[in-house]
C-alpha cells in the first residue's frame, strides 16, 4: 500500500564531460580564464608580439584598436559600416564563454597596444566553429593574420572540433587568399553571391604549413 525510502543515490552519466576533458576543465560549469594560452609569438617575417585570451575588462583596449582601423577594413570584417563602437557592440567581442568561444588578442610587447585579434565560436556540439580574424590596418602584410589563424586552428583542433568555417566578402581577396593558403576550401554562398563560404576540415589534418 506504499513505499518507504530509507536511502537514495543518484548516478550522473557524463559523456559530454568526458568530451570536454579535451578542453581541460570538465568539472567547471563556467570555464576559467585559459591562462595557458598566454605566450609570445613570432611571425614568419620575424615580427614578435604577445598573445593572450581576451578578458571582459578589455573594452577600452578594443575600442582604441577599432578606432585605428581603416573604415573599409571595418566594413569588410562586419559586412557593414560601423559608425559607433558602443559598449554593447564591444561587449560582444570581449565578454565570451570560454567553454564555447575563444578570442586571442595580439598585443605589442612594449606598449600593450592591441594589434589584432582572432575569434572562434563553436556550435553546441563543439563540432563546427566559426572564425573571424582582424588585424590593424597599418600592420597588414607582416604575417600577423596568418599567425593568428594558425593559433586558432591549433586551438580548435585541441578542443576536438571537426570543422572551422567562415564567411568572407567576395571582394576581400586578401582574406580569401589567406584562407586558401591555410587549406580552406572556398565556395560561393548560395544565399548571397557576394559572400564566399570557407571551410577547413580539421579531421583531415587540414592546415597549410
Amino acid at each position: 500500500s506504499g513505499v518507504l525510502a530509507l536511502d537514495a543515490r543518484i548516478a550522473i552519466g557524463a559523456p559530454r564531460a568526458e568530451r570536454l576533458t579535451r578542453g581541460g576543465h570538465p568539472r567547471f560549469a563556467i570555464r576559467p580564464y585559459p591562462k595557458e594560452w598566454e605566450r609570445e609569438v613570432t611571425t614568419d617575417a620575424g615580427f614578435t608580439f604577445r598573445i593572450r585570451p581576451v578578458r571582459p575588462e578589455d573594452e577600452d583596449l578594443f575600442r582604441t584598436f577599432l578606432e585605428r582601423v581603416d573604415p573599409n577594413d571595418i566594413r569588410q570584417r562586419f559586412f557593414a559600416p560601423v559608425k559607433e563602437f558602443s559598449h554593447a557592440f564591444i561587449a560582444r567581442l570581449t565578454q565570451i564563454d570560454y567553454a564555447r568561444s575563444m578570442v586571442l588578442a595580439a598585443l605589442d610587447r612594449d606598449t600593450g597596444e592591441m594589434l589584432g585579434a582572432v575569434r572562434l565560436h563553436a556550435d553546441p556540439d563543439n563540432a563546427d566553429a566559426e572564425f573571424a580574424v582582424f588585424v590593424r590596418s597599418d600592420l597588414q602584410g607582416r604575417g600577423l593574420g596568418l599567425t593568428l589563424m594558425r593559433l586558432i586552428i591549433d586551438y580548435g583542433r585541441g578542443q576536438g572540433m571537426r570543422r572551422i568555417v567562415g564567411q568572407v566578402l567576395a571582394e576581400n581577396t586578401r582574406m580569401l587568399s589567406l584562407a586558401r593558403d591555410l587549406g580552406f576550401r572556398a565556395s560561393t554562398d548560395p544565399g548571397d553571391p557576394g559572400l564566399q563560404k570557407v571551410v577547413l576540415d580539421l579531421k583531415d589534418g587540414g592546415q597549410a604549413a
